[in-house]
């Protein structure tokens, strides 16, 4: 991807946001802590329970 690519990427994306959903995090800002029950169903994962320890990807879409 080219930077002149990566900007126009960015400026729909901040576009889009601005016009949709102003209370999102912008691009760049932390994301909001939220809790989820973990895979097993026994334990609450929280997403601040890992920053500075490993990146964590958040993939939402379909597969199908």
């Amino acid at each position: 991807i080219t930077y002149k690519a990566a900007y126009w990427q960015r400026e729909e994306v901040q576009g889009w946001q601005k016009e949709n959903n102003p209370n999102v995090p912008k691009i760049g800002e932390m994301a909001p802590d939220f809790e989820l029950t973990g895979a097993t169903g026994t334990k609450t994962v929280r997403l601040s329970d890992f920053r500075g320890k490993r990146p964590v990807v958040l993939l939402f879409g379909s597969f199908t």
